[in-house]
C-alpha cells in the first residue's frame, strides 16, 4: 500500500496545482451570490438566529435546528457552531500532527490530498456546494498546510470515504441491523446503528444532532459532527432512514462523491426506497459502501451496496430482519475477491454473525431491546472478549449511537461516554412544527433510554486507565525504551480478556530479546479471540522467527 501512496504523492507534485480550478471557480461563483448578513444572538443558553438554534442538552449532545436555502443553511450552521467547527478542524488536521510529526512531510501529504481532490467539485450538486461554500466562510480556524477554508471543507466530508478506503488504516467498523413485522412488539419497523468511525476521542466530544428545512425537498434529521452537512446516520420527515456501513475498497485514483452527501441527497428527496435507489444509482463514488435504508411507507428495509464500478439492491431471504456490517451480501459480489477477502479475514463477519444471535434471543423486539444490543460488549455466545475488542457490537469507541422508528418518526440518539449514556428521544413530528419551542427541552423525555449502569463500574474505570496504559505501552515499543515488570502486569491485569494486551506485552519482550516471555505472551494472545485473521498471521510469523532464535 505504502508503495502506490508513494506513486500518487509524485504524480500530485507533477499534476497538482495549490488550489484546484473547480475551487477557483465555486470562490467566485458563490462570492457573488452570498452577500447575506445574520446576526446570532444568545438567549441564555442558546445561540439563535430568528427561530433557527444551537444548544447543548443536559447529556452533552448539540442540538441544532436551521432552515433555509443552501446558502443560509451553511452560513447558518458555520455561524451558530462557529467555535465548535474551529474545534473540529483543528482536532482533524492535529492527527495529521501526531500520525506525520515532520513538517516536509506534512507539505507532501496535504499536496497529495489537493491533488486527490482535484475533480471533486465536478462530483458534487451546485447546492451541497453552495451550503459548504456558506459554511466554510464562517471557519476560524487557520491551518498553514491548507489555508482555503472552502477546500479544508470538502476535504472533510470525503473524510469518511478517505479513512475507510486506506486499508491499512481502517477507521471505521460499524454495525446496523433492522428489524420489523414479527420480530417486533408492535409490528412496526425499527433500526439501530453503531457509527464506529475513529479518528480520536477529541474528535467524538462535540456529537451535533442536526434538524434540518431546507427549502426545497424534505426536513431531514441527523446525527454527525460540527462542520458536516452530509448524513451518515438520519431520518426524514417521510420516515426514510439512511445509515452508512464501509465496505472493503480498494484506493482509487481520485476523489468523487463523498457518500455521505448520497444519504443527504436521499434523505432530502426520496420518500420511499424506489426514490432512494434511483437517487443512488445516479451517483459516482469513489469508494465502496453499503447503506442501509428503512421506509416507513414501504414498512420494512434494504442494503445498497454501491462501488465505484456498480449499485446493487439486497433484500434479505429473511421477511422480518436485515444485518449489514462492512462486507456486501448481494449475488453480484459473491465472486468479488477483494469482498470475499474481507469476509474470510476482517471482523465484519463475527459482528454479523453476533446481530444475528442476538436477534434469535429476542422473541419481540422494541428500542429498548436494539439499545442493549447495540451496547453488547460481549463476543460469540455472550464469550468475555475484552474491553475494546473490535469483534464487539459495542467496542467502546463509537462516535455515535442511534435508533430509529420510522412510522412514528421518533428517534433515539445516545450520549456519551460511547453508546453508554442516555438515549434522548426526539419526535420528528414535534421538531419541524411551528409550535416547537427551543427554550425549552425538544427531547421527548417519556420516550429516553436509561444509561447502561457498566459506565459506574470497576471494569469501566479499569478499561479507562488501561487506555492510558495503551498509550504508554505503544510509545514504549515504538521508542524501545523498558519499563517495569509492574506495569506489564498491571497493563494486562486492566483488560485480562483482551488479546492485544499479551500480545503487546510479547512485542516488549521480543524487542528487548527475553524471547520465552515472547513466546509465552504470544500464545497467550493466541487462546484469546483475536480480531483479525491478519493478527493472527501476524503472531505465528513471530512465533516462527522465536523457533529461529
Amino acid at each position: 500500500m505504502y508503495k502506490v501512496i508513494t506513486l500518487f504523492l509524485w504524480i500530485g507534485l507533477l499534476s497538482s496545482c495549490s488550489v484546484s480550478k473547480g475551487v477557483h471557480k465555486d470562490y467566485e461563483l458563490f462570492s457573488k451570490e452570498q452577500t447575506q448578513a445574520y446576526t446570532v444572538q444568545k438567549k441564555e443558553t442558546v445561540c439563535v438566529i430568528g427561530r433557527d438554534f444551537l444548544k447543548k442538552n443536559e447529556v452533552g449532545n448539540w442540538e441544532l435546528f436551521i432552515s433555509g436555502t443552501p446558502e443560509q443553511l451553511g452560513a447558518k450552521q458555520g455561524l451558530l457552531t462557529q467555535d465548535l467547527y474551529a474545534h473540529q478542524e483543528a482536532v482533524f488536521f492535529s492527527q495529521i500532527d501526531s500520525l506525520i510529526p515532520q513538517k516536509n512531510r506534512q507539505k507532501w501529504l496535504l499536496r497529495f490530498v489537493k491533488w486527490y481532490h482535484r475533480d471533486i467539485t465536478d462530483y458534487i450538486r451546485k447546492e451541497y456546494r453552495s451550503e459548504i461554500f456558506a459554511l466554510s466562510r464562517q471557519s476560524s480556524y487557520t491551518n498553514d498546510l491548507m489555508e482555503n477554508a472552502y477546500q479544508r471543507a470538502l476535504l472533510l466530508h470525503g473524510a469518511h470515504d478517505i479513512g475507510h478506503a486506506m486499508q491499512n488504516l481502517m477507521l471505521v467498523g460499524c454495525s446496523s441491523f433492522a428489524v420489523w413485522d414479527n420480530k417486533t412488539k408492535d409490528s412496526t419497523l425499527y433500526i439501530g446503528r453503531n457509527f464506529d468511525f475513529y479518528v480520536g476521542d477529541a474528535f467524538a466530544e462535540n456529537k451535533l444532532i442536526q434538524f434540518v428545512k431546507p427549502d426545497k425537498g424534505i426536513p431531514f434529521a441527523s446525527v454527525s459532527w460540527p462542520g458536516m452537512i452530509g448524513v451518515v446516520s438520519g431520518m426524514n420527515m417521510e420516515g426514510l432512514t439512511v445509515t452508512m456501513n464501509a465496505g472493503k475498497s480498494s484506493i482509487p485514483l481520485k476523489a468523487k462523491t463523498p457518500v455521505s452527501l448520497v444519504a443527504r441527497e436521499i434523505l432530502q428527496y426520496a420518500s420511499n426506497l424506489e426514490e432512494a435507489v434511483q437517487i443512488a444509482s445516479q451517483q459516482k463514488v469513489f469508494v465502496s459502501e453499503a447503506l442501509l435504508i428503512g421506509s416507513a411507507k414501504d414498512r420494512r428495509a434494504i442494503v445498497l451496496e454501491m462501488s465505484p464500478k456498480k449499485i446493487t439492491v439486497y433484500e434479505p431471504e429473511e421477511k422480518d430482519q436485515l444485518i449489514t456490517t462492512n462486507h456486501f451480501q448481494s449475488e453480484s459480489y459473491k465472486k468479488d475477491r477483494r469482498n470475499q477477502d474481507h469476509i474470510k479475514n476482517s471482523h465484519s463477519l463475527y459482528r454479523y454473525q453476533k446481530i444475528a444471535q442476538r436477534l434469535n434471543e429476542e422473541t419481540e423486539v422494541s428500542e429498548k431491546e436494539v439499545a442493549e444490543i447495540l451496547r453488547d460488549r460481549s463476543g460469540w455466545q455472550h464469550k468475555p472478549i475484552g474491553n475494546g475488542n473490535e469483534k464487539a457490537l459495542n467496542q467502546l469507541l463509537a462516535h455515535h449511537a442511534v435508533i430509529f422508528k420510522p412510522e412514528d418518526k421518533l428517534m433515539w440518539v445516545a450520549s456519551a461516554p460511547y453508546q453508554l449514556g442516555t438515549f434522548k428521544a426526539y419526535d420528528l413530528n414535534t421538531i419541524f412544527s411551528d409550535s416547537l419551542d427551543f427554550t425549552k427541552d425538544i427531547a421527548e423525555k417519556r420516550f429516553e433510554i436509561p444509561p447502561d449502569d457498566f459506565q459506574y463500574t470497576n471494569e469501566y474505570a479499569d478499561y479507562q486507565m488501561f487506555k492510558q496504559y495503551d498509550k504508554k505501552m505503544d510509545e514504549v515499543i515504538s521508542a524501545k525504551q523498558t519499563v517495569d515488570n509492574s506495569f506489564i502486569s498491571n497493563f494486562i491485569r486492566l483488560n485480562p480478556d483482551y488479546w492485544l494486551v499479551y500480545y503487546k506485552a510479547a512485542k516488549y519482550y521480543y524487542i528487548h530479546k527475553q524471547y520465552d516471555l515472547a513466546k509465552e505472551m504470544f500464545e497467550a494472545a493466541l487462546s484469546k479471540e483475536v480480531t483479525t485473521q491478519y493478527d493472527v498471521q501476524n503472531i505465528h510469523k513471530y512465533l516462527k522467527k522465536i523457533r529461529k532464535k
